[in-house]
């Protein structure tokens, strides 16, 4: 037969997960590396799982916001052949372990796996609050995903680490809500002053009275004051600026140009025609080559942009061509006109082969005005100088 550590156990059903196939594969290929008999240490190292109770002293130092050594543990762990995904799931299975003995004591009462953590967690459990724990838990779930991630997954959770150190000196939030509604000479909470190990420290810590000094002495900066100072700044709003109400369905499309919406636009121009407009309301008919939400984009662009609520509806009436069709019709009644041109045609019948390529309107040039200090009749200073003479 052979002999398997129930710890050894453990840690292959915790890393099967529910699989019976996974947990008996794993269970094979320890049985193949003990030589007999299945100890801890072997399934650790096969598995690539931290020591527990390591991994229990990498969370209270991160939570007594030790980031130094919370380092130095990892590095360690890390050179022991742990790997720092593996670590980051450990450390989010035991806040939520320490958690659940927060709200209910008896938790994992005759769990085989969690027995072993109770006695780890149970201090945790009555120092640390929930607000803290569950700002931890949410950090780590967070890191877990950075760590799959990043190029390199032990930079990445040790970046997670240091986070969760830091945020260790912040107060929770309801403390924070509490210091805004304070008296103005109080800091709130104690949590303005505390230094390391705060989140730890925090919940066992009684309240203590702080008298205020009589000499002028610049505050110590604290979360609860600048929170306070934010919230007493006059508010600024900064209105959008809109753009002018389209007065046209060709408005529109220029409107859409300017807002660089080069395919939407492309569609208003080809595959809609319009049936009826006016500001704030627009009916159409989209050909079958506009997309679905046509009508819904437009009108939600157009009040976004404009400021005020715009109504596109669609109606199964012929409507006018797009605006595409339109300006083709245009092009082609300009090459009627200038093909007939008598200086055209002389042109086409003088160079044989040869055609139009394009039609470009050349418009006129506007006359200047005329001085009215100008006389309308040339004759008329010849006719004073005779009277004169």
């Amino acid at each position: 037969g052979v002999e398997v550590e129930p710890a050894a156990l453990a840690l292959i059903a915790r890393a099967a997960d529910g699989s019976v196939r996974d947990g008996l594969s794993l269970l094979d290929q320890a049985i193949a590396l003990s030589g007999g008999r299945v100890a801890e240490a072997a399934v650790r190292d096969m598995l690539g799982v931290a020591d527990r109770g390591l991994v229990f002293d990498l969370l209270e130092s991160v939570l007594r916001g030790d980031a130094p050594a919370a380092l130095a543990q990892m590095g360690h762990l890390y050179r022991g052949g742990a790997d720092p995904l593996t670590v980051l799931q450990d450390l989010l299975d035991l806040s939520h372990f320490v958690t659940r003995l927060k709200l209910a004591p008896e938790a994992g009462t005759g769990d085989p796996i969690a027995e072993g953590d109770r006695v780890r967690a149970r201090p945790l459990a009555e120092k640390l609050s929930i607000p803290v724990l569950a700002r931890a838990w949410q950090m780590i779930l967070k890191g877990l995903e950075e760590v799959q991630m990043a190029p390199s997954p032990i930079q990445a959770a040790e970046m997670v680490l240091v986070r969760l150190a830091y945020v260790a000196d912040l107060p929770a939030p309801a403390e924070l809500v509490r210091s805004l509604v304070a008296a103005p000479g109080l800091s709130g909470t104690a949590s303005g002053s505390r230094g390391n190990g705060a989140a730890i420290a925090s919940a066992s810590s009684p309240p203590i009275a702080v008298a205020q000094p009589t000499e002028t002495v610049s505050p110590r900066p604290s979360a609860g004051n600048v929170l306070r100072a934010v919230a007493e700044l006059p508010a600024f709003r900064t209105e959008p600026a809109h753009d002018p109400m389209p007065q046209s369905f060709a408005e529109v499309i220029a409107l859409f140009d300017k807002r660089r919406e080069a395919l939407l636009r492309s569609h208003l121009w080809s595959d809609v025609h319009l049936v009826h407009f006016e500001p704030g309301r627009i009916e159409v008919r989209p050909a079958s080559g506009a997309p679905r939400d046509i009508t819904n984009r437009l009108g939600q662009l157009l009040s976004e942009w404009t400021g005020s609520r715009w109504l596109i509806a669609v109606s199964e009436a012929e409507g006018e061509p797009t605006l595409r069709e339109q300006e083709e019709g245009r092009q082609r009644d300009l090459r009627n006109e200038v093909t007939s041109h008598p200086l055209v045609q002389a042109v086409l019948e003088t160079f044989p082969g040869a055609t139009i390529a394009a039609v470009r309107e050349r418009f006129a040039a506007v006359e200047p005005e005329r001085d009215e200090t100008y006389p309308e009749d040339p004759g008329e200073e010849a006719d004073t100088e005779e009277d004169g003479a």
